[in-house]
């Protein structure tokens, strides 16, 4: 997202924008920190270390309790009742998916994925980044208990990944950014087919069937140019129930909510702008009725909002929300493992820790480089402008930062607390190690080249 222009001089700023004491010395600071790109990867890491402390503290049975609290929707007779972790799992993390959906499509539409040939070598490399840790993880648990997260070391955390790349790489060429998100969101595809296809329960057909008749319904409100937000709303947390009834994990319908939102606008910005200047004309700064103009700029206001996408405004809306609250949130409900001496041996000797640590810092090194070696060499693409082999390696391992995608796809794949608690100090010993050692390749070539 551009960073939106500085106001005219003759605009009044917001207390938060003014130049008083508290604004410039506390407001305005929290608020360029929010807007760097690291920040989100610090406030989950945050939320992750806080839950683990948690989770190994005097009060660790509070931890526990809390994300166990039963709530329950209950409309008649019809009743949705989870634990507190449960809705933010299988809730929260819709509109987290939700956005995923927003940026793939923004990526197909306008982004490095519009260009297949631009697009190649990411996608490429995506894909051996997740075929090689997958197969890893296998050829260590294939036939055991743990046979069913191989899916766990296929992910990619974005926040992390981007939030490494930008703290190590800052004298790195710029090229390496889009590469990195690229495949990142080929990644995320590769992670919601994977969810959709073996992490969902048995599929109920009606309810399947409810969920396509909600998104053909959204489909056909768009084509007849409805443009009520209450409306879409409203077949949004439909579709939503119908899919988690459904026995699809719910999450895929905030992808799909995604995919479905309108990237076109409404109005065409140069007939608003005109508008507005008709506006402004006929209007007067002081009326002498207070808000007597107050209709004319109103509907401006409506014209000036849909001279915005309906995707551009969701995910400016949303963003935020999923970056700083719903993904910290979900570490914190599910980063908490409790380390025991008995359980920490258990770890060391488990083959379900050890493949996801194989899988994620081994299998993602070495599978994006070695595809987008395979994709350079047989003239397929090319790598990113400016970009060397060494770049590419230490990209391919912060690509092993799996945090957040592998620990949801480890509450779906296994039921039993120990295989869980194992998996989860795979991913984190994991996620620690590939980002090490990617900050330390991308740091020190930054050296050589500064």
């Amino acid at each position: 997202m551009n960073k939106a222009p500085e106001p005219a001089s003759g605009l009044r700023l917001p207390w938060s924008r003014s130049r008083r004491a508290v604004p410039r010395r506390l407001v305005q600071p929290l608020q360029s920190y929010l807007e760097a790109e690291s920040s989100s990867a610090f406030m989950l890491l945050g939320a992750a270390v806080i839950g683990l402390a948690w989770a190994n503290s005097p009060w660790q049975q509070s931890y526990y309790d809390l994300w166990h609290t039963e709530i329950t929707l209950r409309l008649g007779s019809w009743t949705l009742s989870e634990d507190l972790r449960h809705w933010v799992n299988d809730g929260l993390m819709s509109l987290f998916f939700l956005v995923v959906g927003l940026e793939i499509k923004r990526e197909l539409l306008t982004g490095e994925l519009r260009d297949p040939r631009a697009a190649t070598i990411p996608v490429v490399a995506a894909l051996g980044g997740m075929v090689v840790p997958a197969l890893l993880y296998l050829s260590l648990n294939v036939g055991g208990d743990g046979s069913h997260g191989w899916g766990i070391p296929m992910a990619t955390d974005i926040a992390f990944a981007l939030g490494v790349l930008t703290i190590a790489a800052r004298s790195a060429p710029a090229s390496l950014k889009p590469f990195l998100l690229t495949l990142a969101i080929v990644d995320d595809i590769g992670a919601i087919l994977v969810i959709a296809l073996f992490y969902s329960e048995g599929v109920a057909v009606p309810q399947l069937l409810l969920a396509l008749g909600f998104a053909a319904l959204i489909v056909a409100l768009q084509r007849f140019d409805v443009r009520s937000t209450a409306v879409y709303v409203a077949l949004a947390v439909s579709l939503w129930l119908a899919v988690y009834e459904s026995g699809v994990h719910p999450t895929i319908a905030g992808v799909v909510l995604g995919l479905l939102t309108p990237a076109g606008t409404f109005q065409r910005p140069r007939a608003v702008s005109d508008e507005a200047i008709r506006t402004a004309e006929s209007t007067v700064d002081e009326p002498e009725t207070p808000d007597a103009d107050a209709p004319q700029w109103l509907r401006l206001a409506r014209l000036s909002r849909e001279a915005v996408s309906p995707l551009a405004r969701a995910e400016d809306a949303l963003h935020p929300w999923t970056s700083y609250v719903i993904v910290p949130m979900f570490a914190l409900a599910n980063a908490g493992v409790t380390f025991t001496a008995e359980g920490a041996r258990a770890a060391a000797t488990s083959p379900v820790t050890l493949g996801i640590l194989l899988g994620l810092v081994v299998g993602k090194t070495v599978g994006i480089t070695l595809a987008s070696l395979a994709a350079v060499r047989s003239g397929l693409g090319r790598l990113p402008p400016g970009a060397g082999w060494r770049h590419l390696v230490g990209v391919s391992t912060i690509a092993g930062i799996g945090f957040t995608v592998s620990l949801f796809i480890t509450e779906l794949a296994f039921s039993d607390p120990r295989l869980t608690d194992e998996a989860k100090i795979g991913v984190y010993m994991a996620s620690l190690v590939a980002g090490a050692l990617g900050f330390a390749i991308l740091r020190t070539r930054s050296r050589e080249e500064g």
